[in-house]
């Protein structure tokens, strides 16, 4: 990784995308920093920069073809080629399959699975045309094992396992190296909006007996995006506290 390698980071305001911006800032990246709110985006941009990193904060909603074009163009115009893309933006609803509306499931795969392609998408060309450029997705374990009142969260993790897995066959020998992080339950807003019975349920099935926490996640990003890696491709790695064991 050079010195002026560029991130993008998407959902990247709070949780696993804030604690992966800021990693990948301290490690040298100059990082795009997106959310769907402006505000929450750059709170992190310039927490990046008071600690002497680079950083640019960008709004918008990765299901948006127009919004993934701003995203990506701000990123290029602000801070140079994007070489490192983190898909992280998601979100998460609890419910019983049996309840489930369209419009909750749509949404889901449409942040999550949409998005993901979307900004590949964006700035695959460009990588190819470099020929260098990592990509790394992130999913859940729960796309690997499934989850309670989660089926639609859980089937999109699903589907960004499996995308991963197909773009990797195809541009790996180009220079791309694409690959997942499945992180178990982790302490960010996301999995603490859940009910405190599931929290408590869940924590009791992990043979390390607790959640994660975001900078745990965000040192397997780091790890994949670096030359360390440079073996690793289509595979998905899971800081998970045990609840997958591959």
């Amino acid at each position: 990784m050079s010195a002026d390698t560029v991130a993008i980071v998407t959902g990247a305001g709070s949780g696993i995308g804030k604690a992966v911006a800021q990693r990948l800032a301290a490690d040298g990246y100059a990082v795009l920093v997106n959310d769907l709110t402006l505000e929450r985006a750059q709170a992190v941009a310039d927490a990046i920069a008071a600690n002497g990193g680079r950083a640019l904060a960008a709004a918008g909603d990765v299901s948006r073809e127009d919004d993934v074009a701003a995203i990506v163009a701000a990123a290029r115009a602000g801070l140079g080629p994007v070489g490192l893309l983190v898909n992280n933006a998601g979100h998460v609803h609890q419910c019983l399959f049996e309840h489930l509306e369209p419009a909750d499931f749509d949404r889901m795969f449409a942040v999550h699975v949409r998005g993901a392609f979307l900004m590949m998408r964006a700035v695959l060309p460009a990588m190819l045309a470099a020929g260098h450029g990592v990509i790394v997705n992130i999913a859940s374990q729960l796309g690997q094992i499934g989850g309670i009142e989660l089926a639609h969260y859980s089937g999109a993790k699903a589907a960004i396992i499996g995308m991963t897995k197909s773009l990797a066959r195809e541009v790996s020998s180009r220079g791309v190296r694409v690959n997942a992080v499945a992180p178990g339950p982790i302490n960010t807003p996301l999995v603490l909006a859940l009910s405190e019975d599931w929290r408590s349920r869940k924590a009791k099935e992990l043979p390390l007996g607790r959640f994660g926490e975001p900078e745990e996640v965000a040192a397997t990003v780091a790890f994949l995006a670096s030359p360390a890696a440079s073996l690793f491709v289509g595979q998905t790695l899971g800081p998970n506290s045990g609840d997958v064991m591959l």
